[in-house]
């Protein structure tokens, strides 16, 4: 790794109001990855190395590291190490669905249960996804999905500022006697245009410690990891991540000739 990697990547880390440091750890090891200080294909420093340049703990850094590769900006190699991927993740779009639904089906009803209505700093995964610059403030949305009483996917939710129904989407998620529901559900009640096309991208990761306790599991647990990216009159506009508990059982595709 450069001397210029190692100054960029111990520069002090000042997480914004309400932003995990994990998230902070994560921007600043992709912005390095986006910029090429840390080159495609190169081996990352250890937990260990990182925590020590950042000054934060191992477990941020983990977290950050799990992040990365669920986003496709990393990948691991057993017994040798993380490696910074060969390309960054494609955008790609296809089918839309709002995660609730997916999950909930015919026969049972999912609760979502906000913890979360914030502005933030968008990351490097985030920013391409929404058609903004990384860092600039878009409107993110956390909320656990709960199925029989029992939460069955934890759901993160992306869209910018700047849109025209930013407004009406922060007064429809506030709305007094109302039950809470995913943004992309009141985005697409809301839009005067119909929304897509879009993608819903699968893999596998761990739960980590912060999402394991939203969801009642352990560190360790495997979830599935769905990205949905969507589009509206060619431009991106929304991009969420959804991890699904394996309690939540089978999940259908729908196809189409």
């Amino acid at each position: 790794m450069t001397d210029n990697a190692v100054q960029f990547l111990s520069r002090p880390i000042a997480a914004q109001q309400g932003q995990p440091l994990r998230v902070a750890a994560y921007s600043r090891i992709a912005e390095a990855i986006r910029t090429k200080l840390l080159p495609p294909g190169s081996l990352l420093p250890t937990e260990t190395e990182l925590g020590t340049m950042m000054d934060v703990s191992r477990t941020v850094i983990r977290e950050a590291l799990m992040l990365l590769e669920e986003d496709g900006l990393t990948r691991s190699r057993r017994g040798v190490g993380r490696f910074v991927a060969d390309t960054l993740p494609r955008i790609g779009i296809e089918h839309i669905r709002p995660f609730d639904q997916l999950l909930g089906g015919p026969d049972s009803d999912i609760q979502v249960k906000r913890v979360a209505a914030i502005k933030q700093p968008a990351s490097e995964f985030v920013a391409p996804g929404l058609g903004v610059q990384p860092e600039e403030d878009v409107w993110f949305w956390e909320s656990v999905l709960i199925r029989d009483g029992e939460p069955v996917a934890h759901l993160q939710e992306n869209v910018a500022q700047d849109l025209p129904e930013a407004a009406a989407l922060l007064d429809a998620a506030e709305a007094p006697g109302l039950p809470a529901q995913t943004l992309l559900e009141i985005f697409a009640g809301l839009s005067g245009s119909t929304l897509g096309p879009g993608e819903c991208e699968i893999s596998l990761s761990t739960a980590g410690p912060s999402r394991a306790k939203l969801l009642n599991l352990r560190p360790s647990d495997p979830v599935l990891v769905l990205t949905q990216y969507v589009r509206r009159n060619g431009a991106p506009v929304y991009l969420a991540k959804c991890l699904v508990a394996a309690r939540a059982g089978h999940l259908s595709v729908i196809q189409s000739s």
